[in-house]
């Protein structure tokens, strides 16, 4: 029985691996280790918690001593480490977080398996998820590709390509068998509502303000987080050592032409009059360091491990839609008061 590490098991796109990888695998020993953060969440994992072949263990990768003795105890055949800080808006009110948990959370996960493994490292790997963020800013035409230049605009997607780097770094110098991916952005269920589409589908049941960074203009390549759950499972077992895979879902959209199907569809389930809700459309003071547009080019992944997305972002929002809108209790119980003064300070009217 192969036993897998899988850190931030209890968060968004965390969840659904974890929900994945335990149901198809169940002769793995799938361990979750998560700090339960105020984005991690067990109850999205309530259907697969009291499965024979998964352990749930709380901790924090930032502990360099908790780590090498959860490695010791547990002989992890291979870890999927997920863990990490991803809100751009918090990462600008506080980089030092980003710093610990992104970047020495990594390298101390990377000690651990170095030392665990001791150079006997066939059957392991250490695979890395990171962001399409690391690539920078695109401009009207092209796309990311793994062979993109790093231009880091923000704290935390400096965060993550510092972490990149050290990924690679171990495999140059010491060896520890690792693998990269980065993804465009996820959509789909369990998101914590700071996120875009959450946020949105909430704010416009309840009749909220919609707050728009800009004019809306940025553009983003939208991903749905059960296939990016997929992609993860085939580049663990199929990808290649020392190779990096874009994941991303071939849907492009502007955030004002993203937000106005987002009202339509709503207005439509919520019997509301068409147009009602994109009145709640509110204009806000656009964030430092905002890049206009992100793409990602996934050929390679589709060429050399057959991975593609499985949904159009039309179908895949509508998924979406009807899950948060059916899962209104899920929705509520990690929307805090804390969050609600974080929300208020972010987003200034302009």
């Amino acid at each position: 029985m192969k036993t897998i590490l899988i850190t931030g098991g209890a968060g968004f796109i965390g969840s659904h691996v974890v929900r994945l990888f335990v149901n198809k695998y169940p002769e793995y020993k799938i361990v979750n280790l998560d700090k339960l953060t105020y984005a991690g969440n067990l109850a999205n994992l309530k259907d697969v918690e009291d499965k024979p072949n998964y352990e749930f263990v709380k901790g924090d990768i930032v502990d360099s001593e908790f780590i090498q003795k959860l490695f010791a105890e547990k002989q992890f055949d291979g870890v999927i480490h997920l863990a990490a800080e991803s809100h751009v808006d918090r990462s600008i009110s506080n980089p030092t977080e980003f710093v610990f948990t992104n970047v020495i959370g990594t390298v101390n996960l990377l000690n651990a398996a170095k030392t665990i493994w001791k150079d006997h490292f066939e059957g392991k790997k250490f695979y890395h998820i990171s962001t399409d963020e690391v690539y920078g800013s695109l401009g009207e035409e092209g796309m990311f590709t793994e062979e993109t230049r790093y231009d880091p605009h923000s704290p935390y997607s400096a965060s993550k390509a510092s972490s990149d780097h050290f990924v690679r770094a171990y495999l140059d110098t010491f060896g520890v068998p690792t693998v990269i991916s980065n993804c465009s952005n996820n959509y789909g269920s369990y998101q914590f509502p700071e996120k875009l589409i959450p946020l949105f589908i909430h704010n416009i049941k309840n009749n909220k303000p919609l707050p728009v960074y800009g004019k809306g203009e940025n553009v983003r390549d939208w991903l749905w987080v059960v296939d990016h759950a997929r992609a993860i499972d085939v580049i663990f077992h199929q990808g290649k050592v020392g190779e990096t895979y874009n994941i991303g879902g071939f849907n492009e959209w502007t955030n004002i032409a993203l937000i106005k199907l987002m009202c339509r569809k709503m207005d439509e389930k919520l019997g509301r009059p068409a147009g009602e809700s994109e009145k709640l459309i509110t204009y806000v003071k656009d964030r430092a360091g905002h890049d206009l547009r992100y793409a990602i080019d996934a050929t390679k992944i589709k060429r050399e491990l057959g991975w593609e997305p499985s949904l159009q972002f039309e179908e895949g929002i509508e998924k979406t839609i009807d899950w948060y809108l059916e899962n209104e209790e899920w929705l509520e119980n990690v929307i805090s008061g804390d969050y609600q003064k974080y929300y208020e300070q972010q987003y200034v009217k302009r």
